[in-house]
Order: structure tokens, then sequence, then C-alpha cells
């Protein structure tokens, strides 16, 4: 999960899906230089993580955000920083002694 939102390109796409919703792939390249095979081969990644979903309305392909997975990766990264500044403390209190 991490891998994929640690693409520029992928990072973008999930910001324009947690601010626009359902988008289609020719709304998500809108005003981009990017082409639209290169946001779906971007799309499969997310998909494969798990991250955004697309679903068929009639002949268009829409993709939205699995809001579900990005809470798992914040709780996540929550937990780590927990760790951290427990460390920390104790290298602080380690070296104030």
């Amino acid at each position: 999960m991490f891998a994929a939102l640690g693409d520029e390109t992928r990072l973008r796409l999930i910001v324009l899906l947690c601010t626009g919703g359902a988008l289609s792939i020719t709304q998500l390249t809108a005003g981009t230089e990017i082409t639209r095979q290169a946001v779906t081969k971007h799309l499969k990644v997310l998909a494969d993580a798990g991250l955004v979903r697309d679903l068929r309305s009639g002949r268009e392909r829409l993709w939205e955000l699995e809001s579900s997975r990005l809470e798992e990766a914040r709780r996540s990264l929550d937990v780590i920083a927990g760790q951290w500044d427990q460390a920390l403390l104790r290298l602080k209190a380690a070296l104030e002694k």
C-alpha cells in the first residue's frame, strides 16, 4: 500500500479522488500531460493495493477511492509515530542520566 502511495502521480490521483468522488479517466487526466494509458496503469497499481476501485456506469468506467484502506494506512502510521515517540523519550531519559 505504501509503495503504491509513494509515487507522485498516484498520490495526485488519490488526492483528486478524495476531493472529486468517482471520476473517469478523462476527468483524471484533464489539465495534465499524462496520457490516459499512463493513468490507467497507475490506477491498476492503486487498485491492486486496495486503494481505489472501478465502477461501471453504462459504457463509462469510473474510479473511486477505497477510503477504508486509506484509513488503515493512517492507523498504521499512527502506531509507528507512537513507537518513535516512545523511543525518543527513552533516548532523552538515557541522555539526561
